[in-house]
């Protein structure tokens, strides 16, 4: 545990006792004291602390849409690049578990639609291309959703430009047995120009966190249009030389320095 996260974690709880002193109900009070926790562990980086907070808020209100988008957020985050196959998936479970709750909770907000394209996304990765035409569609759905209440969601930008470069990235006659025999006829709605378009919108949005330029280096390395080799440099090397703001910063860090050799 980090000496941030106490620091942050103790202020928190002074401020919380301060708040329940005053006219605010003990249970909403404890739920709020709980997701802060949460919030700090997250900031400090912590996501295993965060998801255990966020847990504690739910055992309390187990419909709180706070704590149930950000537990969503925390589990894939921790899932991402654990080793174990096993408890990846469980994570990734988990994140789609609650990303779909806070759907329910909150159908008309942006980050529980947004979470849950994430967690789907995440589980669609590690599918055969039959299992994934089904996750592609609600993928795509939850993501346009999250973009109808807030258009300029840099998270939900980026699903969609994941989106359309992972249907891009499918051999053309994967794509062909997708679209007129497992009934993904979405799939063709998918373009690099719309992958670039959509990610690049999410840089502009969101332009400190890596994660955002990591996946538009690597569409336009794989679009490989006029430029796009420069670009992708480009983009690689703004995550070699970017601050870390996330838990999984230091792996995309990798990911990009590895790029940047093989180019």
């Amino acid at each position: 545990m980090s000496l941030r996260y106490l620091v942050l974690s103790t202020g928190i709880l002074a401020l919380a006792q301060t708040a329940a002193a005053q006219s605010v109900p003990a249970t909403a009070t404890e739920v709020a004291l709980k997701i802060a926790q949460g919030d700090s562990a997250h900031a400090a980086m912590s996501p295993a602390f965060a998801l255990a907070h966020y847990k504690a808020a739910l055992a309390i209100d187990s419909m709180s849409y706070e704590a149930l988008w950000k537990a969503s957020r925390d589990a894939v985050d921790l899932g991402e690049f654990d080793a174990d196959p096993d408890r990846r998936e469980q994570y990734f479970a988990e994140g789609e578990k609650y990303a779909r709750r806070a759907v329910r909770a909150r159908p008309d907000d942006a980050e529980g639609h947004f979470v849950l394209a994430r967690a789907l996304g995440r589980v669609a990765l590690t599918l055969g291309v039959k299992q994934r035409v089904n996750y592609a569609k609600e993928i795509r759905t939850e993501a346009l959703e999250a973009l109808k209440y807030d258009s300029l969601h840099p998270g939900a930008l980026h699903v969609m430009g994941r989106w359309n470069a992972e249907i891009m990235r499918l051999s053309g006659f994967s794509r062909f047995f997708a679209k007129n025999f497992l009934g993904g006829d979405v799939f063709s709605q998918a373009s690099w120009d719309e992958a670039v378009e959509y990610m690049e919108k999410s840089v502009k949005q969101d332009p400190a966190r890596l994660v955002h330029h990591l996946d538009l280096a690597e569409i336009y390395r794989d679009r490989n249009a006029d430029g796009d080799r420069e670009r992708a440099r480009a983009q690689f090397q703004f995550v070699i030389d970017g601050k870390p703001l996330d838990y999984n910063d230091k792996f995309y860090k990798q990911q990009a320095e590895a790029e940047v050799k093989k180019m």
